[in-house]
């Protein structure tokens, strides 16, 4: 600590996530309950004694860094995707990423923890943090005070509304069928990642070819009006970024 108004902060550990950019992500966490993830602690903090009793509580918060946002990058107002993209409102009436200290808060399930390969690790589920996401710290989640039922949500009444009518192609289809086995559950996991529609918001509900980098691999899908179909699934080659007709 340099003053009363400076903090030097160390990550406690990693996240390894199947999100691999931030086109994909969903906006907030457990809107994916198919997204598992990883924590590994790092020395000195990989210490058993130090995650005594956390085994007893379901949830977790982690207090993260923003680690893919450039420096001095914090905006005073900001678009929340849940306003159409075009609405400013203040950074700290949202959870934007571009903050004044790039920290995150967010609450995931925990499945679990223990060694493996000689590193301690956490299973999480539910996750929506980028792949190499460094945690700050970790606090359990409490119930009868973190869970407000009255409280009020702004322009953030309800979790927002999937998409429907997602269809995978034969040959996508097929990839996911052959992949099952290194990733159980893949066409569920495709599947609830495009339903909470990462499209950008300003862009309301353009039509066109999308795709994204989850886990090992490349997503390709198309949207038509309603209906949306996922057209390929194959191994990453390169990052695709985001692809328009």
């Amino acid at each position: 600590m340099k003053n009363s108004s400076s903090y030097n902060l160390s990550a406690i550990g990693v996240v390894h996530s199947p999100y691999k950019e931030k086109f994909g992500i969903p906006r907030q966490p457990g809107l994916v309950p198919e997204a598992r993830a990883t924590l590994e602690l790092f020395p000195p903090y990989d210490r058993e004694e130090a995650l005594r009793g956390l085994e007893a509580f379901s949830h977790l918060w982690l207090i993260f860094a923003f680690h893919a946002i450039p420096p001095g990058a914090w905006k005073p107002t900001v678009r929340p995707p849940r306003l159409g993209g075009n609405t400013r409102v203040g950074v700290f009436a949202t959870r934007s990423m571009f903050r004044p200290n790039p920290v995150g808060l967010s609450v995931v399930a925990l499945e679990g923890y223990g060694r493996e390969q000689g590193k301690l690790v956490l299973h999480l589920r539910g996750v929506d943090l980028l792949d190499g996401t460094p945690v700050l710290d970790i606090k359990p989640y409490l119930p009868y005070v973190d869970a407000i039922p009255e409280a009020r949500g702004a322009y953030a009444h309800n979790p927002p509304e999937p998409l429907a009518a997602i269809h995978f192609s034969d040959a996508a289809a097929a990839a996911c069928a052959a992949l099952e086995t290194r990733h159980p559950g893949l066409a569920r996991f495709i599947t609830a990642v495009i339903a909470q529609d990462p499209r950008p918001g300003y862009r309301g509900d353009a039509e066109g070819v999308y795709g994204m980098h989850l886990l090992d691999l490349n997503v390709r899908w198309r949207t038509e009006g309603e209906r949306v179909t996922v057209l390929s699934v194959n191994p990453v080659e390169n990052r695709p970024g985001q692809l328009r007709d």
